[in-house]
């Protein structure tokens, strides 16, 4: 795991080796173990390492080959880089480094783009082939690792971070677009950024500079035809074995590191099967926990502590005051390359950082409730178009669930605002009911947020990036490819990449091996999700080797006790410095009248998703005064 930096001249115009050094020193807490660069009259290349496999000096990059005709910088973990690597053997390479490093390199060298067909990991790396004079850049299938380039006249920029993007002369001029979808999402989806010159590089993309022109290709397709209830032939049981099987061979591989290694375990399903798994190769796992203090409600610790004694590991749990939550506030919101409001990274930054103290990298369990339908949106979405009567009781009761107070805060509160989610969005079609459940503000609020906004034909084009395939006739697994393509790489995997590398801490994710992923996609519909249970052929499959008491709790997500905050303790951040109506005013970017509105509801006995917005203001305003100021 590390953080990549780079520029190429796309005129005659020679890299300045001090944007390149400033650019990688950003990266210093992707990879604090060795900082170098390369550079050469068109060419630059920065590496930032934490060292995980290979911790020798000789597995440093900028790294070459043999012939020292090519080079690589690379962020990311090749798990199946072993067979790989005898496949090469026996190719006849000869290998000075026992890194998966040295075996991507020898893999392009050898296979060029198709190499990427081969390989099983997350990553994104540059390749320069300097007898060519070119560049090759690619980003794994599902966006797990980020990578960020921007083109100018002169050259083209690109990097893991967009703090190491904003070291090189680009423009800074906002995308009015971006910060509307910003405000619905809580994050800014790729292929965009907040600014308009600066571009993520997609999922399953690559990106080629040739006779210094540029191109862009989509390098990989997830296997599933767009309304289709999957392809499988296996029987349920079947289904089920093959799932274990699959599963545990992600995890076995994911367990291959040369320094300590640990999971997280936060006692949902996700967590507790990956740590079952990981437990049969690890005799002495260690797990980590993340709980609440002073919140009884969000505090999930005693079914992660059952499982931990379920599987004997050795197992820490960290339990939180809302001062630590509070004192996380400043370095998170600091280290926020663009805004990005899914609140739950605060607690993402903590239990990286004490997980830290005690392992360079950790598994998780994410990808499971997008790929399994584990989410009540997806509950809702099946309830929808099955047709079920409950869904219709609860459309009709639509205007109880306005009447009724909403809060995320406690069981009820939730509750009802979920009935009124679902019920507002009934009667929309398949793209538009799935667009309402993934925001908070729809688009009339935000054009009365932000002043001098209007939604245009671009807002609509973007949104069509992640909806245009789903129709009334086809299934729940459109939601699922839909959750793949937006949520993931715009939300959970932003997340858990920027918060476990401001700690410098390795996340691998089993869900996410591609053989999983591809496997999710070829099952029906009523595999993943019916009548009473979510996420069916995971509970199913595990069910044995579970502890009972995980199938008898409600979900929770992974959420931060906002609102009392709010009330309390941010209450003057939030009222006489990031939202006083004297700075909002002087800003000019939000109707002053709509922000007084949200922080009445707010402070009101029924706040709804207000405080939703009021955190997504917060950072957004941290940030603009950090950039744009």
């Amino acid at each position: 795991m590390c953080g990549i930096t780079g520029l190429f001249s796309l005129t005659n115009k020679n890299p300045n080796r001090a944007w390149l050094e400033n650019a990688t020193q950003k990266l210093q807490f992707r990879g604090p173990d060795n900082q170098a660069v390369y550079t050469d009259e068109n060419i630059g290349l920065g590496h930032a390492r934490l060292s995980i496999i290979d911790t020798s000096s000789a597995a440093h990059q900028p790294f070459w080959d043999i012939s020292s005709n090519y080079c690589i910088i690379f962020n990311g973990e090749i798990f199946n880089y072993q067979k790989l690597k005898k496949e090469l053997a026996e190719n006849g390479i000869e290998f000075r480094t026992t890194s998966d490093t040295e075996v991507l390199l020898y893999l392009f060298i050898l296979f060029g783009k198709k190499c990427l067909d081969k390989l099983n990991g997350f990553f994104a790396f540059a390749i320069y082939n300097k007898q060519e004079n070119s560049v090759f850049i690619a980003r794994d299938r599902f966006g797990v690792k980020p990578l960020y380039y921007a083109q100018t006249d002169d050259f083209l920029f690109f990097g893991s971070e967009m703090k190491a993007i904003c070291e090189y002369p680009i423009s800074k001029e906002m995308d009015m677009d971006s910060v509307a979808q910003y405000f619905q999402l809580n994050y800014i989806p790729p292929p965009h950024s907040i600014f308009r010159y600066v571009k993520k590089l997609q999922p399953g993309h690559c990106l080629e500079i040739k006779a210094k022109k540029i191109a862009i290709d989509k390098w990989y397709n997830l296997p599933y035809l767009p309304g289709s209830n999957g392809a499988s032939t296996l029987s349920y049981p079947q289904q089920c074995a093959q799932l274990e099987s699959l599963l545990e061979d992600a995890v076995r591989l994911r367990l291959i590191a040369d320094v300590p290694l640990g999971a997280f375990l936060s006692g949902g399903i996700d967590s507790s099967v990956i740590v079952a798994l990981a437990k049969r190769h690890t005799p002495n796992l260690n797990t980590f926990s993340i709980g609440f203090q002073d919140e009884g409600y969000f505090d999930e610790t005693p079914y992660a502590n059952l499982v931990a004694k379920h599987f004997d590991t050795n197992h820490t749990v960290f339990k939180l005051r809302n001062d630590d939550l509070l004192q996380s506030l400043q370095s998170l919101l600091d280290y926020s390359d663009e805004p990005f409001a899914d609140s739950s990274a605060l607690l993402v930054n903590i239990l990286s950082k004490e997980t830290r103290k005690h392992v360079t990298v950790a598994l998780s369990g994410d990808g499971g409730d997008e790929l399994f339908a584990g989410y009540n949106k997806h509950y809702g979405e099946f309830k929808m178009r099955e047709g079920k009567w409950d869904a219709k009781v609860l459309s009709s009761l639509l205007p109880l669930w306005k009447f009724l107070p909403k809060s995320r805060n406690g069981k009820w509160g939730n509750k009802i605002r979920q009935f009124q989610r679902f019920a507002e969005s009934m009667n929309a079609s398949p793209a538009d009911r799935y667009w309402n459940l993934a925001t908070f503000l729809s688009e009339n609020e935000v054009e009365k947020l932000l002043n001098n906004f209007e939604v245009s034909n671009e807002q609509n084009i973007r949104k069509s990036l992640f909806t245009s395939h789903m129709s009334a006739s086809g299934t729940l697994n459109d939601s699922l490819f839909a959750d793949v393509n937006l949520v993931l790489p715009g939300d959970m995997l932003t997340k858990v990449d920027s918060m476990s590398m401001l700690n410098s801490l390795e996340v691998r994710t089993p869900f996410l091996d591609y053989r999983v992923v591809e496997f999710a996609f070829s099952l029906p519909v009523e595999s993943k999700i019916n009548n009473t249970l979510k996420k069916r052929i995971v509970q199913d499959t595990f069910r044995n080797i579970l502890p009972s008491e995980l199938y008898n709790r409600p979900k929770k997500g992974f959420e931060v006790p906002l609102l009392p905050w709010f009330k309390k303790e941010l209450k003057s951040l939030i009222s006489d410095d990031l939202l006083s109506d004297s700075f909002i005013r002087q800003q000019g970017f939000f109707n002053p009248i709509y922000i007084q509105k949200t922080l009445q509801k707010l402070y009101s006995n029924n706040p709804g998703d207000t405080h939703a917005l009021v955190w997504a203001l917060i950072v957004f305003q941290h940030w603009y005064k950090k950039n744009i100021l």
